[in-house]
């Protein structure tokens, strides 16, 4: 690759914009516009003044030395005024044709204005628009014809409109705009420097009316302003390009305007001052010149000294270029580079051989430029997902390319500047078409292996070490009433009844722990859970495979309900022990207390399915006038010890929330009470409303998120730290602390508790049915009032929404909603 081809083929500036051949910071542009609108602004706001002391007759804001200088005429205000909306319009960005209508408009109206004084002193007659306004009482400072603008200022005004008219075109070149602007600079730079110097032959022409200061400095504001409209176009464009010429040129323009004016302007104080005469003034000003330029030139040197260094810098990156495509040619993969337009800026020789396209006819052209419409459609497509995701991406995929189809692994990742801003797309392109041919021989022999895994007669479940199932074969759906591709990545415990998971995944994790475990065969105290939530007693035959670095278990998996007919007698003691569990559940539940000024609703179903009763329990405990805590948790596990353990946990955390304590502590201390039963396990979540304060607190034990719906926002849940399920830790030290938060929780909010049986459903994400929860919660109370009629119908609503057949529910499920009147909705003045 030549030197030639190396430059061309380099990524252009990160954050740069290319004009008319010069690097531009988006930064330094931003600028220069926001300067041309402030400046605009100022010019604006002078010509408002002008106008003001017209209109309430002030002879100060017409002109700022009134008896020596020559009054703001009223056209020329408005003129002033007019321009300067009109750049300042001009200067917004991204123009719209409300703004260039606005410009143009504007600048019009002072081109008529102007046009119409420079008529008037070209044809000697008067058009009656001097006065028009206002009658102009400045008689006592030298003017031709009273209200009349100098001519200086009717020529700078046209030029200005000129300007103005021309920068809002883009199709107008932007030097069109900017000449005038520096001749309208020009003009008012006159009569300042006439004013620093006291030279009143710069203030006016002859007998004619003399321009008024505070005008002359408004036609130095519009001439900068319409300069700067398109700082990256024109003169402008030099100026203000982020290169070398342009900083030279920023500080070679800055002493053009500052050095000459103060040489001068000492040169004459010391003259007026009789410190020298005429000739050694002027020597002293020729002698400054010469020092300013020499300090010019010797800066000029040193730029010219970084530009030598940039350029060899820039010779030392071509050299980097050169050895990167060395690198790239020698890579036995595609490598390719492109711009964030899909345009291609660097391929190596594989991609030339792979592709059958010549580097000269890739480099500097899009994928729809050389490859075959699908292909480059889909290879866009890759590119633009990659970036919007904003980080590498892998994938494998099958192109059809000119030489035939081949399978490939594509990585593609963005290559960013220093601030972190993509500007390029880098992909590695590596033909895996043998390695595919492998993985399909490997696919054969697996098929051979499945169809011995379904030769076998009874259901045949594969595991990894951690219960996920891997593979089942069809015998599974006769037995489960699961497919085997439904059950491939699921939970093995999933198909054990809810009530005995912790025992199968005690006895499955026990027999991994085994140094060299046998196949052995259990049957005692084992079921299955069919799809339609049926169970039935099963023997189960297991196995261990060691393969690779991964444990493999194989179980196989029988009916035995034959085998457990004659156990009838057992389950009818057992279902009268149902019956007896759900009455004591009921009668330790007990109904809440209604509070006046927390109305509540609540919903309680059994599950229908499981003949067991659950633990779940809540209760709402008045603690002091606006304070109120509430508690709901569930125990692991049915029937009468469950119940029994709810019953006690409900009386336990009623008495400690009458004692004050914060929530965090509340649960130490039911974690501690549950420590002392054997093999309990229970989730809660306590919650202290403040309605006085406005928040609410709470603290997590294992339990489902609190969704809050506040009256100015969404449903959400109540973020908090979740600790682990009471009875977990271990008292003999090392527990994991219970943590609590505070949210805000305005009148008018509403809360709902609830248990895992209303969002816990087998082969459903749990986080998709609480956001269905939280949708439904929203949908149904977003702006009602706080009334115990409406939340009962929202439970009844949330309920049908998430159970839609309660028939077939397999688990208990309990909700709670709570909410906090707003101040005029309170009843006993708890607000």
């Amino acid at each position: 690759m030549t030197k030639e081809q190396s430059t061309s083929e380099l990524p252009r500036v990160p954050g740069a914009v290319q004009a008319e051949g010069l690097p531009f910071q988006q930064p330094a542009l931003a600028a220069a516009r926001a300067v041309a609108q402030v400046v605009s602004l100022l010019a604006a706001a002078l010509g408002a003044v002008g106008l003001a002391g017209w209109i309430f007759g002030i002879d100060a804001l017409k002109s700022v030395l009134p008896r020596v200088d020559t009054s703001m005429k009223a056209n020329s205000a408005v003129a002033l005024l007019a321009l300067g909306v009109s750049l300042f319009a001009v200067a917004r960005t991204p123009a719209t044709p409300r703004t260039i209508a606005t410009a143009r408009a504007t600048a019009l109206l002072a081109a008529l204005i102007a046009g119409l004084t420079i008529a008037e002193y070209v044809t000697r007659t008067g058009l009656g628009i001097d006065q028009l306004l206002f009658d102009d009482d400045t008689a006592r400072v030298a003017t031709e014809v009273p209200g009349r603008m100098a001519p200086n200022t009717a020529a700078a005004l046209a030029l200005t409109a000129l300007a103005s008219w021309c920068a809002s075109s883009p199709r107008l070149s932007a030097w069109t705009s900017q000449i005038p602007g520096l001749a309208v600079f020009a003009v008012g730079m006159a009569r300042l420097y006439g004013f620093a110097y006291g030279v009143p032959e710069l203030e006016r022409f002859g007998g004619y009316t003399g321009v008024a200061l505070h005008t002359g400095l408004a036609l130095v504001l519009l001439g900068a302003a319409a300069f700067l409209a398109r700082p990256d176009e024109g003169v402008a464009g030099l100026l203000l390009n982020a290169g070398t010429t342009g900083a030279l040129g920023r500080r070679l323009f800055a002493t053009a305007l500052v050095a000459p004016l103060v040489l001068g302007w000492l040169v004459l104080a010391g003259e007026d001052a009789g410190l020298y005469g005429a000739r050694l003034g002027i020597a002293l000003l020729v002698c400054g010149h010469v020092v300013v330029f020499s300090a010019i030139i010797f800066g000029a040197l040193a730029v010219g000294c970084r530009v030598e260094v940039a350029h060899a810098r820039a010779q030392w990156q071509v050299r980097q270029t050169e050895l990167l495509q060395a690198f790239m040619d020698h890579t036995p993969a595609v490598v390719f580079i492109k711009d964030l337009d899909g345009r291609y800026l660097a391929v190596n020789a594989q991609f030339e051989e792979s592709t059958h396209l010549p580097r000269e006819r890739v480099l500097g052209r899009t994928d729809k430029d050389v490859m075959p419409p699908d292909l480059a459609r889909h290879l866009r497509a890759t590119d633009l997902a990659m970036l919007a995701k904003g980080a590498p991406v892998q994938r494998e995929e099958l192109l059809a390319l000119p030489g035939g189809p081949r399978d490939f692994l594509t990585t593609l990742f963005p290559l960013k500047d220093p601030s972190g801003t993509p500007y390029a797309v880098c992909g590695v392109v590596t033909d895996i078409t043998e390695r595919v041919a492998a993985q399909r021989e490997v696919q054969r022999a697996n098929r051979r292996f499945l169809a011995l895994l379904e030769s076998a007669p009874d259901a045949t479940l594969i595991t990894d070490g951690h219960g996920a199932i891997v593979m089942a074969n069809a015998q599974v759906e006769r037995l489960f009433g699961h497919g085997p591709g439904d059950l491939t990545g699921t939970e093995v415990i999933d198909l054990v009844p809810r009530w005995s998971r912790r025992r199968h995944s005690a006895l499955l994790a026990a027999y991994l722990r085994l140094r060299y475990p046998s196949p052995m065969v259990l049957d005692k105290g084992l079921c299955g859970l069919h799809r339609d939530g049926s169970e039935f007693p099963v023997e189960v035959s297991v196995s261990s495979l060691q393969a690779e670095q991964e444990t493999l278990v194989f179980l196989t998996v029988r009916d035995i309900t034959e085998r457990r007919q004659t156990e009838a007698e057992r389950a009818e003691r057992y279902e009268q022990h149902r019956r007896i569990a759900h009455t004591l559940q009921h009668s330790l539940m007990g109904e809440p207390p209604r509070l006046p000024y927390l109305p509540s609703a609540h919903r309680y179903l059994a599950s229908e399915q499981d003949p067991g009763v659950g633990g779940d329990w809540f209760d709402i405990i008045p603690l002091d006038q606006h304070r109120t805590g509430v508690v709901i948790g569930d125990v692991m596990g049915r029937g009468l010890e469950a119940a029994a353990v709810m019953g006690q946990l409900r009386a336990a955390s009623h008495a400690l929330a009458r004692t004050g304590i914060p929530p965090s502590r509340l649960m130490a201390g039911l974690d501690a009470f549950v420590s002392d039963l054997a093999d309990q396990l229970v989730t809660c979540v306590y919650l202290v409303i403040d309605q006085a304060a406005g928040e609410v607190s709470l603290c997590s034990a294992g339990h489902l998120p609190v969704i809050a719906l506040s009256p100015d926002g969404p449903a959400h849940r109540l973020r908090a730290p979740v600790s682990v399920p009471l009875g977990v830790n271990d008292s003999s030290g090392g527990a994991v602390p219970f943590q609590e938060t505070t949210h805000p929780l305005p009148p008018g909010s509403t809360l709902a508790l609830y248990t895992d049986g209303l969002v816990e459903r087998p082969g459903t994400d749990i986080d998709a049915q609480i956001d269905a929860l939280t949708h439904t919660l929203q949908v149904a109370l977003k702006d009602a009032p706080a009334d115990p009629e409406i939340l009962d119908q929202a439970a009844a609503r949330l309920i049908e929404t998430l159970i839609p057949d309660t028939a077939v529910h397999d688990d208990d499920v309990t909700l709670l909603l709570l909410a906090l009147p707003q101040p005029q909705q309170s009843p006993t003045g708890h607000f």
